[in-house]
């Protein structure tokens, strides 16, 4: 079993670095900085940032576990992520560095008006502070398993400890202490996931690893035969591409990374290399899945799903090397997702719904250094409100909630650039945006509740997230003029 003193030493060694990390990367401290990164990143920095940015600690673990499930059957979700990042490098960005945006809700003002901006602005806070949070959770689970039960410290502790640290190595740099503690992130989550399949191989004496996966009925990646299968090819890349257009290009969170390069081109190199390096690293996490089965087969560990892993990897079966590995990795993507969402909060809030227009640098930076405490505390208030209900079911309805406030935000979108149509003609100008983008999740909430009764079994998925923004769009149209556009 891997010691309470390893758990400790191994964290306190990534903190460590974390907070040199933003040491130097906050030399200067201004807002420009911690909003944007000061424009001036490079774009392969960034790319290898955005590897990291998009792994948490739920992926950490949970991509190993679904092989027992799903086999290699996400990489067909992750084909769709691929196409649909093209979308986001070809179509968003060049729009968002056209327009200036330090926050990617501003292109809602421009093209619609202020309650539309505010409208995105809403939506992205209650999403990403409900997503952040619940990744946090799930690590802050495995971390008072390994530290803090050993420690006999409640669970409040433990979530303002890790809420803490994130405040603390993002205080001053921001986006660019976000951008080179994901690039760190990287480095130790491909390591970890390396080094284990490594150890793991030794440990069960294997010659080729790449035989033992070819053979393993659980490689299987392509599912084509079943259209009623949840992993039927066309259900996962079209999942894959509207989540990721959704939850990347019009997320405040990731975007921000991209929005740090010195212009669009470099931006969109950075998204188009850094979505195909995702798909060999995910590939990565697969093949561990295989061995951590292999694995728990010949040692009669009987843990499946999220808990293989963390019980593989600390059970005292394998060197210890892998347990420290394991929190190495997962400590990693939970300072690097929290500190990264952390970030675009407060740069959401303070930017989108607070306002920074006409107030001077010092008076935003007073600003946001009270908006970004205020977050944290938010933050670890509502880690320790889903300790409190300590139900699953609470977990999968918030990651399910992301269809229902990303569906707003993708409908407005792409109403904006697909059509021509304003409301500077229509009475009350956008004032009725609000009420369409509240609207539309509140009608796909009846549908989903009674689909199968009404539609005769059917079940949504993943294509409720399209249904929203469909309904936001068709809204927008109903109350929206022909005319010219709002920045005309």
């Amino acid at each position: 079993m891997l010691s309470t003193g390893s758990v400790i030493a191994t964290i306190a060694a990534y903190f460590a670095a974390v907070l040199g990390i933003s040491r130097v990367a906050s030399s200067k401290g201004s807002n420009a900085d911690f909003f944007s990164g000061g424009r001036s990143q490079k774009w392969w920095v960034v790319a290898i940032a955005m590897i990291g940015s998009c792994m948490s600690g739920v992926t950490f673990v949970s991509v190993p576990g679904m092989v027992g499930v799903s086999g290699f059957g996400y990489l067909q979700m992750c084909l769709g992520f691929v196409a649909g990042y093209a979308v986001i490098a070809f179509v968003l960005t060049p729009l968002y560095y056209r327009l200036g945006a330090v926050s990617i809700y501003q292109y809602l003002e421009q093209r619609f008006g202020l309650a539309s901006y505010r409208t995105g602005a809403w939506f992205f806070f209650i999403s990403k502070m409900l997503g952040a949070s619940v990744r946090l959770f799930l690590v802050c689970l495995v971390l008072q398993m390994l530290l803090f039960d050993p420690l006999v410290l409640p669970f409040w502790v433990n979530a303002v400890i890790n809420v803490a640290i994130v405040l603390l190595f993002t205080w001053r740099g921001g986006v660019k202490s976000v951008i080179w503690t994901d690039v760190l992130k990287t480095v130790v989550m491909v390591s970890a996931v390396v080094l284990a399949i490594v150890f793991i191989a030794r440990s069960l004496e294997i010659h080729s690893i790449s035989r033992l996966i070819l053979d393993s009925d659980l490689s299987r990646v392509f599912f084509f035969d079943d259209v009623n299968h949840p992993q039927f090819f066309w259900k996962q890349f079209l999942g894959g591409f509207l989540v990721v257009i959704a939850t990347t290009g019009m997320d405040q969170d990731l975007m921000q990374r991209s929005l740090a390069c010195k212009n669009f081109r470099d931006a969109q190199k950075n998204l188009m290399v850094s979505s195909l390096l995702q798909v060999v690293v995910i590939f990565l996490f697969l093949c561990l899945g295989v061995l951590l089965y292999t694995f728990a087969a010949s040692e009669g560990i009987t843990e499946t799903g999220d808990k293989l892993f963390p019980a593989v990897a600390t059970g005292g079966g394998l060197p210890a090397v892998v347990g420290i590995l394991f929190v190495l990795g997962l400590v990693s993507c939970a300072y690097g997702a929290g500190g990264s969402a952390l970030t675009a909060l407060t740069t959401s809030f303070t930017v989108d719904i607070l306002s920074v227009k006409g107030r001077s640098e010092d008076q935003v930076r007073r600003l946001r250094r009270t908006v970004h405490p205020v977050m944290a505390v938010l933050m670890a208030a509502t880690i320790v409100i889903f300790s409190l209900l300590n139900n699953t079911s609470a977990i999968d309805a918030v990651y399910r909630l992301a269809s229902y406030t990303y569906g707003p935000i993708l409908g407005m979108f792409l109403f904006g650039i697909l059509t021509k149509r304003s409301f500077n003609r229509a009475p009350g100008g956008d004032r009725l945006v609000p009420l369409v983008a509240v609207a539309a999740p509140l009608l796909c909430l009846v549908l989903d509740l009674n689909s199968e009764r009404w539609f005769a079994g059917y079940h949504f998925s993943y294509e409720l997230l399209l249904l929203n923004s469909a309904l936001t769009f068709a809204g927008l149209f109903a109350v929206s003029r022909p005319g010219r556009l709002h920045y005309d």
